[in-house]
């Protein structure tokens, strides 16, 4: 593939990818502020505690085989048969064992709901396993326009569902159903719009090979899904369950960008770099070139959101959420390099390393055990300061190892990126800056989202950045062309 053609295959599947999570996510952040302002912390804190085991299950039904699928160039049908039937036979597996110790995790967190919610919540696990095959082909595919279409009709109808039910006083029970009929239609619009069917066929060989590949990714997945639950573990357990709804609500703000944004550069970047992977000079010249796109992009959007962070959510679900602007402001220094974590680490995918992947996160993993540790003695920002300095260890442990199988590492990355990284903390900076006036929440706020672009334009098109340029002329040439 040339390298004019990958490039704008990526483009066009980061343009789909981006609508893909504006649908999943933006508009079912959307509804979460309506729901935010008809229920309370304490509600949201008992459905994380939920997500902690929803998440750690989805990651044990996926089993690292949609990965090993991806990066596969010529998968056939039985290997797409044997994983499907893989991920619904773990499905029910999990959904029996979340259902038989809900009773126990309750009483651990002292919330006697949870008993009632997890297992209605656990069959979730049932439709993300039927929709992993679906969308692993979509992918492959670089077909994210598919994607897109499914996730916002599943999004709009499901925001509909958990805000009639909100409104009827069904309490945390709105939640619920919000997620398990978003799951539920996304898993039915996946399989009209890919139009592949399972068979009733399982392949011995094809799950030794997909399995030898994903199994460490599967260990190193687990491994990551346990630390990170672990800090909501902690919040949960050490704090309030409305401690641990203002942690998630500004986890979600957080998201906005950060997560959907590295979900989009994770899916993109594999499929797009595993074209080229033979190529050591194309391989190294379009991964050091994503790198600098996604600095420039989530640099300044990141921090952005961190700047305006006060008005925005007082704003949007009032003031009995002020609190969690301060958790948000903290987030966003860790925020700002997570889609660039996933590019780094999809480098030792796309190299065949799933061996160092996983030797990698178990490394790490013992480097977060101190975070874990300031949560039992200390306040729950603490523990959130003490993870960004892990992130930004991480980070450069992530970029030695990819230098070690691209020649570009971390220090080539940091010296790309650094230029960006203090126009965007400068701009955000005078952004923020504003919120010290007296002015109106709402006016406060657009003008200092006006203020951003127009500093961002001015600095950018006087230091010449090729990436600002790149983009400006791609803008042009749409618009002329239209």
């Amino acid at each position: 593939m040339s390298e004019g053609s990958l490039r704008y295959k990526t483009f066009n599947g980061m343009k789909w990818g981006l609508l893909d999570n504006l649908a999943n996510s933006g508009i079912t952040f959307l509804v979460g502020l309506v729901l935010a302002n008809k229920l309370s912390p304490t509600e949201f804190g008992i459905i994380g505690i939920i997500t902690i085991f929803i998440n750690l299950s989805v990651v044990i039904i996926d089993g690292g085989f949609a990965t090993a699928l991806i990066r596969k160039s010529d998968a056939s049908r039985d290997d797409y048969n044997t994983v499907f039937h893989v991920n619904v036979l773990v499905s029910l597996v999990l959904i029996t064992l979340l259902c038989l110790t809900a009773s126990s995790i309750a009483t651990f967190f002292n919330q006697p709901l949870l008993a009632e919610v997890l297992p209605v919540m656990s069959v979730i696990l049932l439709f993300n396993a039927g929709s992993l095959i679906q969308k692993t082909i979509l992918v492959k595919r670089l077909d994210f326009k598919s994607q897109a279409f499914v996730s916002l009709i599943s999004s709009v109808t499901s925001g509909v569902i958990g805000i009639t039910a909100a409104y009827r006083g069904w309490g945390v029970w709105a939640l619920a159903f919000q997620q398990i009929s978003r799951q539920f239609i996304m898993m039915v619009g996946l399989w009209v719009a890919n139009h592949w069917l399972p068979a009733l066929r399982f392949s011995t060989k094809s799950f030794k090979e997909l399995f030898g590949f994903g199994a460490k990714l599967l260990a190193a997945n687990v491994i990551n899904s346990l630390y990170k639950d672990m800090f909501l573990a902690v919040i949960g357990k050490m704090y309030t369950a409305y401690d641990l709804g203002l942690y998630n609500r500004a986890d979600q703000f957080n998201m906005i960008f950060s997560n959907n944004f590295g979900q989009i550069v994770q899916k993109v970047s594999l499929s797009s770099l595993s074209q080229v992977q033979d190529n050591a000079e194309m391989l190294r010249n379009a991964y050091r070139k994503l790198a600098r796109y996604i600095g420039m992009f989530s640099f300044a959007a990141v921090f952005g959101l961190a700047a305006i962070a006060k008005p925005l959510i007082v704003t949007l679900i009032g003031e009995k959420w002020l609190p969690s602007v301060y958790l948000l402001q903290i987030m966003s220094l860790y925020a700002a390099i997570y889609p660039l974590q996933q590019l780094n680490l999809n480098i030792l995918n796309v190299k065949k390393r799933s061996d160092r992947f996983l030797k990698l996160e178990i490394i790490k993993k013992f480097l977060f055990i101190p975070v874990i540790a300031v949560g039992f003695f200390f306040e729950m920002q603490f523990m959130i300061w003490a993870a960004v300095a892990y992130y930004y260890i991480e980070f450069f442990i992530n970029g030695w190892y990819s230098y070690s199988l691209t020649g570009y590492g971390t220090w080539q990355e940091v010296k790309d990126l650094l230029p960006m990284y203090v126009v965007s903390m400068g701009v955000s900076f005078a952004v923020w800056s504003l919120t010290l006036t007296d002015l109106h929440y709402l006016p406060m706020m657009l003008i200092q989202i006006a203020l951003a672009v127009v500093l961002y334009v001015i600095i950018y098109a006087v230091m010449g950045l090729p990436e600002y340029r790149e983009i400006r002329q791609l803008c042009i040439n749409r618009i002329c062309r239209k």
